[in-house]
């Protein structure tokens, strides 16, 4: 019976013992959460090319393209992805310079321009997006907030592969570094942007006119001068006059070009150009210009309903 109650007592003591180490780690846990906030998991991105895959109806089929180079509409993404994992299992950040590709390798670097302002940045592919017609990459918050569009949401940009890492050595204020010229074939040239000259102006300030009311002041938004242009940003020389298309498709006849011209008069401005591909002409069809993305968009999903759902958005 000693004997017994010596063991009662030992076993009693170890859950005595066990329960309070759990106690100490339940109180260590709960005060964890409560002072410390989330953090997101730790990225892990591994390279990834992927197969083809079907959204919305229409078919994507992802490569490794060097030569990507193509003009039309970007948007951006923040919440509620931030913090989620990338399609390559990286880990996304709304801060961070990154992008969403349809079909680009992943990670991979490409070159993002606003064709509206000239902003060029560097950014590193890690997702898949966007999956709006009309649209071929999703930037991140902080590059939308770089190339200027953060609040109007959309843009009319170029996007060019970039070959190598290298490329993100980014120009510094003031000077544009080799490794910021556009590459190959792949636009217009950096642009270097004297400053202006800055005339001495006098100022007199004229007293009130008495018994009249005064006209409320502006408020002074401030904007960013060529000077002082965050160092990941180099102005490009873009075109000053910018026209959208959505282009219907591109085909190897011109009765067949032209029949889907006719089909698309009602749209509105509707014409064929010609273009040469691996030695062989391709006729293509274009409805435009139009003077606003939106409108493009419209555009763009009145003639995906007539049956080209190869149709895209071009800014040329």
């Amino acid at each position: 019976m000693q004997l017994r109650g010596m063991r009662v007592a030992v076993v009693l003591g170890v859950c005595l013992a066990l329960g309070g180490c759990a106690q100490t780690q339940l109180a260590n846990f709960v005060w964890k959460r409560s002072t410390t906030a989330p953090t997101a998991p730790p990225s892990g991105g591994t390279y990834k090319v992927g197969t083809p895959y079907v959204i919305n109806g229409v078919r994507y089929e992802p490569k490794e393209d060097p030569n990507y180079n193509q003009t039309g509409i970007a948007s951006w993404y923040g919440h509620p992805f931030h913090g989620q994992r990338t399609a390559n299992g990286d880990v996304y950040n709304m801060h961070a310079m990154t992008a969403a590709h349809q079909t680009l390798p992943m990670p991979s670097h490409v070159r993002v321009t606003n064709l509206e302002n000239g902003r060029s940045v560097i950014l590193t592919v890690n997702d898949r997006g966007p999956f709006v017609r009309g649209r071929i990459i999703d930037v991140s918050y902080r590059a939308a907030q770089l190339l200027g569009f953060a609040e109007k949401g959309t843009a009319m940009i170029r996007v060019e592969a970039v070959p190598s890492a290298s490329e993100n050595m980014i120009a510094t204020r003031g000077a544009v570094a080799p490794e910021a010229r556009p590459l190959g074939n792949a636009g217009p040239p950096v642009v270097q942007v004297a400053a202006a000259p800055r005339p001495t102006v006098a100022v007199e300030t004229l007293p009130p006119v008495q018994g009249v009311a005064l006209a409320p002041q502006p408020i002074a938004t401030p904007r960013l001068a060529v000077g002082t242009l965050p160092p990941e940003v180099t102005l490009m020389g873009v075109p000053s006059v910018n026209r959208i298309y959505v282009q219907a498709g591109a085909f190897a006849s011109y009765e067949s070009a032209n029949a889907v011209r006719l089909s698309l008069a009602s749209l509105g401005p509707v014409a064929i150009s010609t273009v040469e591909v691996a030695g062989r002409p391709l006729y293509r069809v274009r409805v435009g210009p139009i003077d606003t993305v939106p409108r493009a968009e419209t555009t763009l999903a009145m003639v995906v309903a007539r049956g080209h759902t190869e149709a895209r958005i071009l800014v040329d």
